[in-house]
């Protein structure tokens, strides 16, 4: 294939297709403007010619550091199929709107949990957590909460995307797409 976001959808879809648990889990890799990284595991939300998208309260660490630094990595794995995917680029913010079409489709308890809490900062009390969870539920009338203006969605576009593929000889299958202004360069790496 010569564009790697169509690759990307076909190994996805079969990783699915197999079964494998939480095939939309990826890490995230970030750094902030020391260029001191951190990785941590995020959910992948969609994909498409634009790039990789994820959400996260954007004052949490990795929110301050993409707006530090609008740079970020990621890799899929899915042990079952000994296949590996990997991506690198800009990160942006999505709109108002797209994070909000997103935000919609959250259960109510999930919509609570990001309002509640402080991602990224220290717990002083569970309970407390989950009782400020709990009330904003019951006090959900419409079974919505708005979307709170910390939160919000981002897109990495990859400047490369990887595929890799496990071989028992070690002599792995690797696959590089390169962004050009045309289109995609692709070519085969030593393993």
């Amino acid at each position: 294939m010569d564009d790697p976001l169509a690759l990307f959808e076909t190994w996805f879809a079969q990783a699915r297709s197999v079964g494998v648990p939480q095939a939309e889990a990826m890490a995230l890799a970030t750094a902030d403007a020391g260029g001191r990284p951190a990785v941590r595991m995020v959910l992948l939300k969609g994909w498409g010619p634009r790039g990789f998208e994820f959400f996260s309260n954007r004052q949490s660490r990795k929110g301050l550091e993409l707006a530090a630094n609008p740079f970020a990595a990621l890799t899929l794995y899915w042990q079952p199929q000994g296949r590996a995917v990997r991506a690198a680029g800009r990160v942006t913010m999505l709109s108002r709107r797209e994070s909000l079409l997103y935000w919609n489709s959250r259960p109510l308890a999930s919509q609570a949990s990001a309002w509640v809490s402080n991602q990224s900062r220290r717990l002083d009390s569970r309970e407390q957590l989950e009782r400020r969870q709990a009330e904003l539920i019951a006090g959900a009338d419409t079974g919505r909460l708005p979307l709170p203006p910390f939160w919000g969605g981002y897109r990495l576009r990859p400047d490369w995307v990887e595929f890799w593929e496990h071989r028992d000889d070690r002599l792995h299958d690797r696959l590089l797409y390169t962004r050009r202004r045309t289109g995609w360069r692709r070519e085969e790496l030593q393993p």
